[in-house]
């Protein structure tokens, strides 16, 4: 049996020479792969800036108070007696002079017609004791009569001419309690309800006198209210320095807001302020007066009062939420002309609706960062965009709280 040698196929170089090629470009793939990319810059930050408004503002301080009427009158009787009539609707608007309560008048009428007899009888004494000292003289001249006798007739006339004068002043009080039997209004103002209803006895004497009802002003009104020991130093200095006069001199207006109102819509000024501070609690009394035309303002309502506290001066004004904080100092941040950002210390003055009043500190043309506070870094630039502070309420403007 012959065997046959195999037959040669050639060597395989054309695929072993691409693979070759594969692999390099493969290997150089991922040299490219795992070389380090350098990612590109973050854009800067962006950031809303505006500049401050710039606004006349008067600052006013606010307190509680309480209303008050100017008068007050607790109505008394004036003599003893029963009440006889009640002539007024409780809780009334009255006038002064307006008839309230009748106490009766019989006795009283009585009284004033005995004095009235007693006052003839007087001067009917004070006739004849007259004539007598007439007719002594005569006789004492012609040593008819005596001298003790003229000296008589001489004290007679005199006890009978104070007769008439007490006589007059009994028919003059006698005319005064039958005036006190009838109770008329002291004053204008709306009154309260009859303490006392008819037939009851009521007093006229002293303290125990019958309280018969109360009648309180209504227009104008006061309201009470108290500053504290600083609030005062401020306004005696304010005074010294002509910035604001004091308002034991002068009128300072003053504006009110009862519990269910919006804004403060009364107007009125001072007119008081007490000349001493309260020991116990600090604080010194002041008082303002307003109209009242309509009523609505009535004795004992608490209510909020804003008083006059320093301006209107010029001021600049940024939301309070663009102020920072740096340890014990108020910043804020401007962005300079290359748009990169640097804190700005500042002076602050008070609220002014939602918005800060800068005293000290920023100028009408800077930029100051609004809005994107957490995204800036002192020195970094900024993407700056315009906006605007949106002005405050209508009933805000030239106003401001603490």
């Amino acid at each position: 049996m012959k065997f046959s040698a195999p037959q040669s196929r050639g060597p395989p170089w054309p695929f072993c020479g691409l693979s070759l090629v594969f692999m390099a470009a493969v290997a150089g793939l991922g040299l490219v792969a795992c070389a380090p990319q350098v990612p590109p810059p973050p854009p800067p930050p962006q950031v809303t800036v505006a500049r401050p408004l710039v606004r006349d503002i008067t600052d006013w301080d606010e307190a509680t108070g309480r209303l008050a009427a100017v008068e007050s009158v607790d109505v008394r009787a004036r003599i003893d007696g029963y009440l006889q009539a009640v002539n007024f609707r409780e809780g009334a608007l009255v006038k002064k002079g307006d008839l309230l309560f009748v106490i009766d008048p019989r006795p009283f009428k009585a009284a004033l017609d005995q004095s009235q007899a007693t006052l003839i009888a007087a001067r009917a004494r004070l006739e004849l004791t007259e004539h007598d000292l007439d007719r002594a003289k005569r006789l004492v001249e012609s040593h008819t009569i005596s001298a003790r006798d003229l000296d008589v007739a001489t004290q007679s006339q005199r006890e009978a001419a104070a007769g008439i004068e007490a006589a007059a002043a009994a028919r003059e009080t006698a005319t005064l309690n039958l005036a006190y039997a009838q109770v008329h209004a002291p004053i204008n103002g709306r009154i309260g309800r009859a303490l006392v209803t008819v037939g009851n006895l009521v007093r006229g004497s002293g303290q125990e006198s019958t309280l018969l009802t109360t009648i309180v002003s209504v227009d104008p009104i006061h309201v009470y209210f108290t500053a504290d020991e600083q609030a005062y130093l401020r306004y005696q200095r304010l005074a010294e320095k002509g910035v604001r006069p004091s308002s034991r001199n002068a009128p300072n207006p003053v504006r009110l807001q009862l519990a269910d109102e919006q804004g403060f819509p009364h107007t009125g000024h001072m007119d008081f302020v007490d000349n001493q501070l309260d020991r116990d609690t600090g604080t010194i009394q002041g008082r303002a007066i307003f109209p009242n035309p309509d009523g609505l303002l009535t004795p004992g309502l608490f209510a909020r009062v804003r008083l006059l506290g320093e301006g209107p001066y010029r001021a600049m004004l940024v939301p309070d939420q663009a102020i920072g904080t740096d340890q014990a100092q108020r910043i804020v941040y401007v962005v300079d002309e290359k748009n990169a950002v640097r804190p700005q210390t500042v002076r602050l003055g008070r609220m002014v609706g939602e918005l800060r009043v800068i005293r000290e500190g920023l100028k009408a043309d800077d930029r100051v960062v609004i809005n994107g506070l957490q995204r800036i870094r002192p020195g970094v630039p900024v993407d700056p965009v315009a906006g605007a502070i949106p002005e405050p309420p209508a009933e805000n403007v030239g106003t401001a709280r603490q």
